[in-house]
């Protein structure tokens, strides 16, 4: 018999960690556990991730009807509620807008995998559910297909991400998983350089996840690897091999078609960035700073090379009209 009142200070520790890390601000975000019997608990709309009490948290049904509690439940519970009701073995979802991830989810861009161990074990493929109005059952029903593929973790078009799992901490952790890989991606790629695991790298990787009892669709009923494709959209020039074939099986193992209205990428190799330093060198331009090749650096680069220049030229014209007085 789960303790309540525990499982409420839960919520409210999970709430002020969302808080300080900025995945919420304001009264963003909201926290669900399943206590049995077709009972939830979940966090109040219109309060403060960062300072919600236990005794604020309300208790609703498996229909989202609101049983007790001072302040009206969140507006979002038909997302949790999608969750528990496809997936019994799911006893606590996290809703937040991390920054890195939620980056991601505005650009309408899923993060590439096969990129980091901890994020292939633990979290698998993040795919990226459509936008619909929040709180509404069409909003919930978005994240259906990919409960479906077996996702923990997903992206929220415009919105967020969600995250589930047995246990409340592991949805939060999650979470953190989350934002912290696409936080390495952009820094990544702001390098010019993402390097991804190969498929027998992967492949080991899931075999660890598979004795850890986590299930992936990435691996068929025969223990075949499907498809392994990350974001075309994202690794395009910046991948150091090809990008495998993103077509979904009849299983719908697999990520999409790339990108929409452009050619596949499947077996091109894709091309490397020039570096700052080699594109400045070419230029016979003096790179400023670290990290970033960008037009404006070059152009002020350009910049304080000209003005340089014109010093120089200055100084020599003053020289020579001295030493013609």
């Amino acid at each position: 018999m789960q303790n309540e009142w525990k499982i409420r200070e839960e919520m409210c520790d999970v709430g002020r960690r969302l808080y300080e890390k900025n995945y919420v601000v304001a009264n963003d975000g909201n926290i669900s556990v399943r206590i049995g019997k077709g009972r939830f608990l979940c966090t109040p709309t219109g309060v403060s991730k960062g300072s919600m009490k236990p005794a604020d948290i309300a208790l609703v049904d498996d229909e989202g009807k609101q049983l007790s509690g001072p302040k009206p439940r969140t507006s979002e519970i038909k997302l949790h509620l999608q969750i528990y009701h496809e997936m019994a073995h799911i006893n606590a979802v996290v809703h937040a807008h991390p920054p890195h991830a939620t980056a991601f989810a505005v650009a309408g861009i899923e993060p590439p995998a096969g990129i980091l161990p901890e994020v292939e074990i633990f979290l698998g493929q993040v795919p990226l559910a459509r936008y619909d109005t929040p709180g509404s059952q069409d909003f919930a029903e978005t994240i259906l297909p990919h409960l479906r593929q077996k996702a923990n973790t997903i992206l929220l078009a415009n919105h967020g991400a969600v995250a589930c799992d047995k246990t409340l901490e592991q949805a939060y952790f999650h979470m953190e998983t989350l934002d912290q890989y696409c936080y390495i991606l952009l820094l990544a790629r702001q390098m010019g350089r993402v390097q991804t695991l190969n498929e027998p790298q992967i492949k080991d990787l899931l075999e660890i996840k598979k004795r850890l009892g986590i299930e992936d669709s990435r691996v068929d009923a025969a223990g075949q690897l499907c498809t392994l494709a990350g974001s075309d959209e994202f690794l395009r020039g910046f991948s150091q091999r090809a990008i495998a074939q993103h077509q979904a099986d009849a299983s719908g193992c697999g990520r999409g078609n790339g990108i929409a209205g452009a050619c596949s990428q499947a077996g091109t190799v894709q091309p490397m960035p020039r570096s700052e330093h080699a594109a400045a060198s070419q230029a016979g331009i003096r790179p400023l700073g670290l990290g970033s090749s960008s037009q404006a650096v070059q152009k002020r680069a350009a910049d304080d090379e000209m003005e340089q220049l014109t010093q120089v030229i200055t100084d020599r014209i003053i020289e020579m009209m001295s030493q013609e007085s």
